[in-house]
């Protein structure tokens, strides 16, 4: 493999969402990529042999699943009868190679129910203190625990909302946002803190208790 998994900082898994959703993945600097089933080929379609490629491979027909075969490093079959998504299954792999930064690409856009969990699988990596991003053409989505954060401005996705997970999150502040807020507590379904943005390239959100999603987004339509 030529890497010793303490190199492995920031892994990618590009599953077989949509492929008009997915983003430029040349553009993400990755010392892994994992293709999940369908994704596998989308790594390859951008010139990106995967270092590994795991699932059931039910998405790909006979040919396409030769070529994945024969570009990857590393291919683990499952069966299509299985408890785990093919999904949860590249992310414990990941969690296997010691990962500190996670995005998850081709994971929205497609079957709603696919989509939800793996929003809400952020909460289970959050758990393990894994810094985790699902990223596609239109959105950025992260999770967080209690805590004060940093958030840079990004030309691609200048919107930015705060959306509780759980039901209640207290304590939320808001420093360089052209709607701020100082200790405020925001209930799961209000849209307070949806659609706002940074005024400074840089800025800085706090809350005491919760957990918190934050979705940077861009204008453009579906």
């Amino acid at each position: 493999m030529g890497q010793t998994n303490k190199q492995l900082k920031r892994i990618g898994i590009v599953a077989g969402g949509p492929i008009e959703r997915l983003v430029n993945l040349a553009d993400y600097e990755i010392d892994y990529w994992i293709g999940c089933d369908r994704g596998a080929l989308y790594l390859l379609n951008n010139n990106i042999n995967p270092n590994l490629a795991i699932g059931d491979f039910d998405s790909v027909d006979e040919e396409e699943f030769k070529v994945i075969k024969s570009a990857t490093e590393n291919i683990q079959i499952h069966p299509v009868e299985k408890d785990l998504t093919d999904l949860e299954l590249a992310i414990n792999a990941a969690l296997e190679l010691n990962a500190e930064n996670l995005f998850l690409f081709g994971v929205t856009g497609g079957r709603k129910d696919h989509e939800l969990n793996s929003i809400f699988l952020l909460e289970r990596l959050i758990d393990l203190d894994l810094k985790v991003k699902i990223v596609d053409q239109q959105n950025m989505i992260s999770m967080y625990h209690p805590g004060q954060y940093q958030i840079i401005h990004s030309e691609l996705y200048p919107k930015v909302s705060f959306i509780p997970l759980t039901k209640q999150v207290s304590g939320l502040s808001l420093m360089h946002f052209y709607y701020p807020l100082t200790n405020q507590t925001i209930n799961r379904g209000e849209s307070l803190t949806i659609s706002n943005h940074l005024i400074d390239q840089t800025g800085h959100f706090s809350f005491d208790s919760g957990i918190l999603i934050v979705i940077k987004s861009s204008e453009q339509s579906d």
